[in-house]
């Protein structure tokens, strides 16, 4: 007889992997990765974040719909999605800050 408990909790790790995953997703498609972030702080420093923010609103909405649609793993959507874009974002304010503060000169001109 199938195991349903352990059937339902592997259900729940995909759905917040997934979640998780179309965060990351979308706010890569919406910058690029916080190295080039990073080395290129001083030129990307006054739209940087306000794409990070775009993006996070984007992630947020497919992340509510998917929350919505499916009730049964709502919670493992709503985990991963917020888990990720809180992961991203402070990533991307670490990018910025310490490509600031390294005063190197970035690889776009």
């Amino acid at each position: 007889m199938a195991d349903v408990a352990t059937g339902a909790a592997g259900s729940m790790g995909i759905a917040f992997v997934v979640s998780a995953g179309i965060v990351y997703e979308i706010i890569a498609a919406a910058c690029s990765s916080p190295q080039t972030a990073e080395i290129n702080a001083a030129n990307r420093a006054d739209t940087l974040m306000k794409w990070v923010h775009l993006g996070l609103l984007q992630a947020g909405a497919f992340i509510v719909v998917a929350a919505i649609l499916d009730r049964k793993h709502r919670a493992a959507i709503l985990a991963g999605g917020i888990t990720a874009g809180v992961v991203m974002y402070l990533q991307y304010r670490h990018a910025l800050a310490a490509g600031l503060a390294a005063g190197l000169p970035g690889t776009e001109s």
